[in-house]
Order: structure tokens, then C-alpha cells, then sequence
């Protein structure tokens, strides 16, 4: 249906956009797709570390913002997508192993486990629609690419076994509506909120704004700043410091549809 760098198609049905991916029919970004309902990221850890990656997410909820979270074994997130299939309903999975990406994948029905619980974490692909309708560009939308993400020096604060840098993502926005992004996204703490950084991309330890540790690069045009949010990528980096036995997730960037609506709060 569509490859990174080509207009999307727009998909409104959550549960058609699950379909899709169920089929392999949809590989590349989702934002810009389903503008009324929440898009989320996705972490599934082994029963044992689940209460300290919870623990993790409450103390770091701007960029582990909790939607859901499943019981042992159930893969059907039944409050935000009920009849959903977390282990295939996400156009691309990643499987890290002992701190080391180790596989992608379109589906994850043979990885699974009866100890495997799962995590839906808001998402900021979830607000782009509400910038767009105030009159805000986001570029990423308008190319149909992913939205750049980088690594940055801000650290989460730990538990447990969990700890790492914050991932965030960048948007250019014109320097006249950088107050408007503010209040807009101040609507969606359950989408990561407000941007976390403004400005020189160096003071929040970004070399270089073209080179994205994930998604793909975007012009940033006179007049415009570069606008930081905190990302859901961000347990990705985490499992690559703390090196848990098994983190599976979603591919940056390409998200889990619920049924939840954009404007509803956790």
C-alpha cells in the first residue's frame, strides 16, 4: 500500500489500518493516517521484568507515556483495540536480544510466550493531525516519510534494571507558530505533550539534524526551528543500555492503531 517516501493512501478505519498490516499490505510510515484516534508504541518484555519496566514508565512518562498494558500471555489489547492481535496487527516488529537488535520481522506469532506482556505507549504521530488541523505543517506528513528521531543527552530516570537516553523526535516549525505548537500539544499528555526542547539541537547532544538515529531526514527551511518531543523509540535505546534478556517492539516510526480517539486522555 506504501513504501517510505511515497504519498500514503489515507486510511480513517483503525481496524482497516490493522488489517492491512495483518495481510503485509502496509510497511511504511503511519502518520498522517487514522486522524481521530491515538497511535501508540509497542514494548513486550517477559513477565519477570514487566513490573520494573512499569516502574520505569511511571517515572519517565513523557516519553513512556502508559496507554495499556496486557495481561501474561493475552495478546488482544481489549481496552484499546478489543479483538485486536498485538503479535500481528503492526506493519513491522524489532527483536532485541541481550541489548542487540537481532531480527525485523512482519509478525511475531512464533516468538510468542504464555510469560510475554505487553505495553502500549502513547505516541506524538497521535497529535500531527491536531497541528495540521491548527494550521501547522509537519513535514514528514507532507513527504509521507518518517519522522526523524534522534538520541539525545537526556536520560530517563531509572528503574530497576531500565535506564538510558531519551529518543526524541524533530519537527521543523516556523518560528511564528512555535506558541501555537506548545498549546496545541499541551491537549496530548498522553501523546508525549509538549516539546521537551526548542532550538540548537547540539544543547540536547544532536550532532547533526541530518543524520536521524531513526526515520529519515527532513529540510528544515529559513524561518523554521527545529522543535524536540519526547519519543516512544526512547525504550528501543533502553534496551540496547540494559540489555534485557527480550524486548520485542514495533518498527520506529510505523505504530499500533487503537481504537482509543485522538482527544481522549488515559
Amino acid at each position: 500500500m506504501t513504501t517510505d517516501g511515497e504519498t500514503p493512501q489515507l486510511i480513517t478505519s483503525p481496524a482497516e489500518m490493522r488489517a492491512a498490516a495483518r495481510r503485509g499490505e502496509w510497511r511504511g510510515s503511519t502518520g498522517g493516517q487514522c486522524p481521530a484516534y491515538q497511535q501508540a508504541n509497542l514494548v513486550i518484555l517477559p513477565k519477570e521484568a514487566a513490573a520494573e519496566f512499569a516502574a520505569f514508565c511511571t517515572r519517565s512518562p513523557k516519553p513512556c507515556p502508559l496507554i495499556e498494558i496486557t495481561p501474561p500471555g493475552d495478546p488482544e489489547p481489549a481496552r484499546s483495540a478489543p479483538g485486536a492481535d498485538l503479535r500481528t496487527d503492526l506493519p513491522g516488529y524489532r527483536v532485541y536480544r541481550r541489548g542487540e537488535l537481532v531480527e525485523q520481522r512482519g509478525e511475531i506469532r512464533d516468538l510468542w510466550r504464555d510469560d510475554l506482556v505487553s505495553f502500549l505507549l502513547g505516541c506524538s504521530l497521535t497529535f500531527e493531525h491536531a497541528l495540521i488541523e491548527a494550521g501547522v505543517g509537519v513535514r514528514n506528513v507532507e513527504l509521507g516519510t518518517l519522522v526523524p528521531m534522534f538520541v539525545s543527552n537526556l536520560l530517563c530516570r531509572p528503574a530497576g534494571r531500565f535506564h538510558g537516553p531519551i529518543v526524541v523526535t524533530m519537527r521543523p516549525i516556523p518560528e511564528t507558530q512555535v506558541e501555537l505548537v506548545g498549546e496545541v500539544c499541551a491537549r496530548y499528555p498522553h501523546a508525549h505533550g509538549t516539546p521537551l526542547h526548542i532550538g540548537s539541537p547540539q544543547a540536547v547532544g544532536i550532532a547533526d539534524l541530518g543524520r536521524p538515529d531513526y526515520g529519515d531526514p527532513v529540510a528544515i527551511h529559513p524561518g523554521e526551528v527545529p522543535v524536540f518531543w519526547a519519543c516512544g523509540v526512547t525504550p528501543q535505546a533502553v534496551a540496547l543500555a540494559s540489555c534485557p534478556e527480550l524486548m520485542i517492539t514495533h518498527e520506529p516510526g510505523i505504530m499500533f492503531l487503537t481504537d482509543l480517539p485522538r482527544d481522549g486522555h488515559i
